[in-house]
Order: structure tokens, then C-alpha cells, then sequence
């Protein structure tokens, strides 16, 4: 199944599991007062990421003089892209990332770390990653995605309530039973969570791919990603799980179960599907 297809399918998985929930904890008004709320404050979230995500990582813009910024700027022009703000963030740990709400208030970040990691080959598969995400506007979608997770968050919170104090909107009047409830409040949050995973790692793939197409071989972006997730592990980056699902290689670790809601693919996948495109 293309990239492109498995994120609708699962959207609309993540829609259906909304749908199913609202109509089962609140009803109408339920679900719409959730989404209110979930909606106000994702797009918020959404307008201003690149400001707050850059503050968070105390991220200084770089100017034509530096060599990051003529590598974003000429990746940029094969891309098809306006140029972004160039960011570079003062950790020594390897990672890079891309923000902004649209291609025309796009920004892209790099740490001191993976600049001096990387040789040019290499770096340019990161950075053409970076903007491959930028042109499939994944902040866009990792926000849609975001708000509707949240708003089954806050009806799983009213399944909660309802359990305790007796129903919701009526659904006390409808004999609503106590342990479904409480059962609906744990299962929707976790499906909603592998859902929302499962599409930022289709993301990741199809951003992978694309950065090859444009930095014009895998080759880069692939050695890139073995230097990245050996040298992550001696100096790991300390960074809010928030904002870990915008970095190149996940900054924070999850294994057995915990990989299930990773919103990185593993490395060694990455490169497996990247080395296919050289057939």
C-alpha cells in the first residue's frame, strides 16, 4: 500500500474510532464540545510551531555565510521549494528537523552535532529528508491527526466521569454500564495512540523517499541514518516527547511494546526501503 494511501486509511481509522466513541460517551453534543476544544487548541499548536519548537531547543538562525544555510538553499531549488529559515541548535547530539505551518513559513533545524558528524553527501540526504516533509506538508497532516487523538483523549476523560458519576448526555437514562465505559475510556485512548503513531512512521517513509528523489541517491540519506542512530545512542538528545516525532531519527527510545506507539519506523527498515529505490 503507497505512503500516500496507508496515511488516508488511517486517518480515517483514527476518524472512525472518534466517531465510535463520541457517539457511545456523549453523543452529539459530546463529540462536538471535545472537538471544539481539541481543534482550538491544535491549531494553535499548528500556527505557531515553528516559533515555539525553536525556542524550545534555543535554535539560532543562520545566515547566507553559513554552510548549512547554501546547502538548504540549493536542495531547496531542486525541490521546487521556497527557501526556509535556517536553524542551527546548540546540542551535540545528532538530529535534525523541519517546521513550519506551509512551504512559504517553513523552517529547517540542524544541531552542531550532526553538522560535524555528517560528511556533505550525507548531510544532504538529511536536509533533503527535512524538506521532503516540508513539501508533503506533514505538519499539516501530524496536526489533523493530532487533534482528532485529542479530542478521543478528552471523551475518553467524559467515559471517566460518566463511570463515576452516572452518565453523560443521557447516556445514564440509556442504562450506559459502568465497566463498558470504563473499558472504552482505556481502549480508545490506546487505539487512538497507534493509529497517530502508525502515521507519522508512514510519514517518515514517504519522507525518506522523496529526500532521496531529491538530494538524487538514497545513498546519503542511508549512511546518514547509520551514523545517526549509533552516534544517538552514547549522546542522546534531551528532547520533549511532544516534539520527538519531528526529529529525523527518534530522539527518545521505546522497545518491546512501547515500539508500537513509536512514531519512527526502525532504522534498519529506513534503510531497507531506501536501498530498494536503487533497484
Amino acid at each position: 500500500m503507497g505512503n500516500t494511501l496507508k496515511t488516508a486509511v488511517l486517518l480515517g481509522a483514527l476518524s472512525g474510532v472518534l466517531l465510535v466513541i463520541g457517539q457511545w460517551v456523549g453523543g452529539a453534543n459530546g463529540l462536538v464540545i471535545a472537538f471544539g476544544f481539541a481543534l482550538v487548541m491544535n491549531v494553535s499548536s499548528y500556527w505557531f510551531s515553528d516559533t515555539i519548537v525553536l525556542k524550545m531547543y534555543r535554535a539560532s538562525e543562520v545566515g547566507e555565510g553559513h554552510a548549512l544555510h547554501a546547502t538548504v538553499r540549493r536542495l531547496a531549488q531542486q525541490a521546487g521549494l521556497p527557501m526556509p529559515k535556517v536553524y542551527v541548535i546548540p546540542n551535540e547530539s545528532p538530529n535534525a528537523f523541519a517546521t513550519g505551518r506551509n512551504p512559504q513559513h517553513a523552517a529547517v533545524a540542524a544541531t552542531e552535532g550532526i553538522l560535524r558528524l555528517l560528511d556533505q553527501r550525507e548531510l544532504e540526504g538529511v536536509i533533503a529528508h527535512e524538506l521532503a516533509h516540508v513539501q508533503h506538508r506533514d505538519i499539516l497532516i501530524g496536526s489533523v491527526a493530532a487533534t482528532i487523538a485529542a479530542t478521543i483523549m478528552m471523551l475518553a476523560s467524559m467515559a471517566r466521569f460518566a463511570a463515576i458519576f452516572g452518565g453523560i448526555g443521557g447516556r445514564d437514562e440509556r442504562g450506559a454500564n459502568p465497566l463498558a465505559l470504563i473499558a472504552t475510556a482505556i481502549v480508545a485512548p490506546l487505539a487512538a495512540g497507534l493509529i497517530q503513531a502508525a502515521i507519522s512512521r508512514s510519514r517518515e517513509f514517504a519522507a525518506d523517499a522523496r529526500g532521496a528523489r531529491i538530494a538524487g541517491s538514497p545513498f546519503g540519506l542511508a549512511d546518514a541514518l547509520r551514523k545517526i542512530e549509533s552516534a544517538a545512542r552514547s549522546r542522546p538528545l534531551a528532547a520533549n516527547p511532544a516534539t520527538a516525532h519531528m526529529f529525523i531519527v527518534k530522539p527518545l527510545s521505546g522497545k518491546g511494546m512501547m515500539s508500537l506507539f513509536s512514531t519512527h519506523p526502525p532504522t534498519e527498515d529506513r534503510i531497507t526501503a531506501l536501498m530498494r529505490l536503487t533497484g
